[in-house]
């Protein structure tokens, strides 16, 4: 181990020399990719000196995440704490299914899940559980919601026309989810949204009232905060008195943006979230920990319990349910990505949590006014939002983007809301500071009235 330990030093140590120099990098032309590297596995396996070689190689070559020209993710940046954490996690390899394999671990998801079930303001039979990613947990939302509505399903299947409720500006996983739960896709209901791309709810409660009026079964609503292009908060307090009113499971998707939570300044963006059912977030956006640390709450423990647990006496074989994550969790074996989060936490506190998040909007701030003091530009987005969306000169965003991104110069994507398509900036990465943001403007101008004004 010493040895690899120090392969691993020395290819860091490269890569993070090389980051400052290159924080972008061209792509490899998928075409090109086995040719241009030594990806290929042998019956004999390979010689020391080449397998550093390619393995040096294949991480230089990678898409470089967390420098500070990468603005084309929902997450970004590297907290060196919270990577700390997550070397720690695979060093101990442990499985977080039973609290004998698994040990302080469980108190470590334990004591995180107890404290963000407190910032949503759910009471004392509240409880949460980590899952991998986003999709999963929101999955897992839907998933026990399904079982809230009709106990039956889990033994007899589905039997009804089950209709769910998202916005149209929503994240995709609720398309997939509902395939997933056996609802199927078209049995989602799609809101309109405003134009400042929240869930309009007059058109929800029509498109519920209508839906029974048919002889349907509405079960379950999405509510956003953080939509994946616009970075818009839905209504949630408006969103949970119609789900109260029409007995449906609401979930919050709070994936993006849910980690606001910890901001005096910006925690009235998720007002209402009290009323959900479950909420979503995720540490490896907002909050900066690496990919993947994803935790769905719930306001009653025991729809965990009940649509997770299942028995298997060669696992559960001793130790309180409580602290056997495996009967909450969709998975099984499952890695240990609490500690992660779990040391950033505790190194810098809910007061750092919640200059982290402060940072990222006064990014936002900065090129929002950049753009609107600048008549070059088109901008699109509103404030209060991570997400800035705009179009410089009226050159194609799809183009504008793909570009530089093949040049090697930036890493950002584009959007569309409803009739537009424009440049989507996110200011997640926090490690981020005002001539990052400033930066960036200057090298995309640049290319485009140069590089780009040249093909």
């Amino acid at each position: 181990m010493n040895k690899e330990i120090e392969i691993f030093k020395d290819i860091v140590t490269e890569l993070l020399a090389d980051e400052k120099v290159n924080p972008v990098i061209k792509p490899i032309d998928p075409t090109t990719l086995f040719n241009s590297l030594d990806l290929s596995l042998t019956a004999e396996g390979t010689k020391q000196q080449d397998f550093i070689q390619a393995l040096k190689e294949v991480v230089l070559a990678s898409p470089r995440t967390t420098t500070h020209r990468f603005f084309n993710q929902l997450f970004g940046g590297r907290n060196a704490t919270a990577t700390l954490g997550d070397l720690l996690a695979t060093v101990l390899n442990n499985t977080m299914h039973t609290y004998k394999v698994a040990g302080p671990m469980v108190g470590i998801e334990k004591v995180m899940a107890k404290k963000l079930c407190d910032l949503i303001g759910y009471g004392p039979a509240s409880e949460g559980t980590i899952g991998a990613g986003g999709s999963m947990t929101n999955f897992m939302g839907i998933l026990m919601a399904r079982d809230s509505f009709n106990e039956k399903i889990k033994t007899e299947g589905v039997h009804q026309t089950m209709i769910a409720y998202t916005s149209k500006e929503s994240h995709y996983s609720v398309s997939k989810n509902a395939t997933f739960i056996g609802i199927g896709r078209n049995n989602v209901r799609y809101i309109e949204s405003t134009e400042t791309g929240i869930m309009d709810v007059e058109d929800l409660e029509k498109q519920i009232q209508k839906d029974i009026d048919a002889g349907l079964s509405p079960f379950f609503v999405n509510g956003t905060a953080g939509t994946t292009v616009l970075g818009a908060f839905d209504p949630l307090d408006k969103i949970g008195e119609i789900a109260k009113k029409y007995n449906l499971w609401f979930h919050v998707d709070g994936a993006y943006c849910g980690s606001v939570l910890f901001s005096e300044k910006y925690k009235h963006l998720v007002k209402g979230c009290e009323k959900a059912d479950s909420f979503t977030l995720n540490a490896h956006k907002m909050l900066g920990t690496p990919v993947s640390c994803s935790f769905i709450m719930v306001k009653d423990k025991k729809h965990l319990f009940s649509s997770f647990s299942n028995d298997a006496s060669y696992l559960y074989q001793m130790d309180n349910d409580e602290y056997n994550p495996g009967k909450i969790s969709f998975q099984c074996g499952r890695r240990n990505d609490g500690l992660k989060m779990w040391a950033l936490w505790k190194s810098i506190g809910d007061k750092g949590l919640e200059k982290i998040v402060d940072h990222q909007f006064d990014l936002a701030d900065i090129a929002r006014d950049y753009i609107k003091n600048n008549p070059n530009y088109t901008y699109y987005s509103f404030d209060e939002s991570i997400g800035v969306c705009f179009n410089y000169k009226n050159i194609s965003p799809e183009l504008l983007t793909s570009e530089l991104y093949k040049s090697g110069k930036l890493m950002v994507g584009f959007g569309k809301f409803k009739t537009e398509t424009f440049v989507r900036l996110v200011t997640i990465n926090y490690g981020n500071k005002k001539q990052d943001i400033l930066d960036f403007f200057s090298i995309l101008e640049d290319f485009a009235d140069n590089d780009l004004a040249k093909n």
